[in-house]
């Protein structure tokens, strides 16, 4: 900060609540106040669950100074896209990875549109920033083949674990909890990209050879993807699953519940530019399966089991095996608290300043 007089400022489309991308803002913009900067955050669209006073609207930002810092996230197309070059400030991109439209068109064409401008504008913005932030490796190698050519520094997402630690939902885990059922969950929006129909498949092949006595929560929004969570529905009755249960929109204490009764964490997505959902079954201790592709092979890492295939067949006899040999299981656990020391958001906060501090 020695010789910083600036404000640093925050841009982004849309500040929501629980949502991956600005839950990050709202932790670097608490992680750049306790080291004595000044901070302003501004958004499109504002969340009215949000205390007052969170943030700002775009409609309402001041001029800003040539000394200030722009830290503009870019996880999707939107009108700020293009305004981002005719801002006065030092800018930089943090970068969130953006959803092939061609996953999310034949279910919303407004997503699929989002989504196709979104990659056009990363794009033609690769010579604004002076720096960037990937939260993954795998972010920071889609920024360099866009052809960005300014300093990247890869910084995971910032996850206060403290957030975590409040009272999990007693409605929920007094439904499940103790019946003897092996459960196996995802959380994750109902979106086409995260394959819950490979999940679904996987479940219905373990419940079926196995285990009758199992379920699989399905924990998610699908608002906007109600054409894509009808398909799912028919095709876990098409199959003959049982116990798929489909929890929508929830209050954070229930998701918390769900990751206390998950027996394993079953990934099957093929697009993800970080999956936070990964190390919050790390914070819970629930040992992780995982198909490798795209941000999710270096958030695990060597904390869970990487898949190359995801033949629900294979992926049901894993889990049985799994089921019956604890100490394969507890493996995966110890090795989960393993990589979750990368994310602790003491040591992520210390490298997001460190690497702001150089480059200012």
């Amino acid at each position: 900060m020695k010789g910083f007089n600036g404000k640093i400022i925050q841009v982004l489309p849309t500040l929501s609540f629980g949502d991956g991308v600005s839950n990050d803002a709202l932790a670097m913009d608490a992680a750049l106040k306790r080291h004595g900067y000044q901070t302003a955050l501004y958004a499109e669209s504002i969340d009215k669950r949000l205390p007052k006073g969170t943030a700002s609207y775009v409609r309402d930002m001041p001029w800003f100074r040539k000394k200030d810092v722009i830290l503009y996230h870019l996880s999707t197309g939107s009108r700020l896209n293009a305004t981002l070059p005719h801002l006065e400030g030092r800018k930089v991109v943090v970068y969130h990875n953006i959803t092939p439209h061609t996953f999310l068109e034949e279910y919303s064409p407004l997503f699929g549109r989002l989504c196709r401008d979104g990659r056009k504008d990363l794009l033609d913005l690769k010579d604004v920033p002076e720096h960037c932030f990937a939260d993954s490796e795998f972010n920071k190698q889609e920024l360099l083949e866009a052809g960005y050519h300014c300093p990247i520094d890869v910084l995971p997402i910032l996850i206060p674990f403290e957030d975590y630690r409040r009272t999990p939902s007693e409605k929920v885990r007094g439904r499940y909890a103790g019946d003897g059922y092996t459960n196996l969950l995802f959380t994750g929006r109902i979106v086409p990209n995260k394959k819950q129909e490979d999940i679904i498949a996987a479940f219905c092949a373990y419940q079926k050879h196995y285990n009758p006595k199992s379920r699989l929560f399905l924990v998610g929004s699908y608002d906007g993807m109600e054409a894509y969570y009808g398909r799912l529905k028919a095709y876990a009755e098409a199959l003959g699953a049982r116990n798929v249960v489909f929890t929508g929109h929830i209050p954070f204490d229930e998701i918390l519940a769900y990751y206390t009764l998950a027996d394993f964490f079953l990934c099957l997505s093929e697009h993800e530019g970080f999956c936070i959902p990964l190390v919050e079954a790390m914070l819970f201790e629930v040992p992780i399966i995982a198909y490798q592709s795209t941000g999710v092979t270096g958030t695990m890492g060597e904390g869970g089991f990487p898949l190359k295939e995801k033949k629900p067949l294979e992926v049901a006899g894993l889990i049985h095996y799994l089921t019956t040999h604890p100490g394969l299981r507890q493996e995966l656990v110890r090795r989960g608290q393993e990589r979750l020391q990368s994310f602790r958001p003491q040591k992520v906060e210390e490298r997001f300043i460190r690497c702001l501090e150089e480059f200012l």
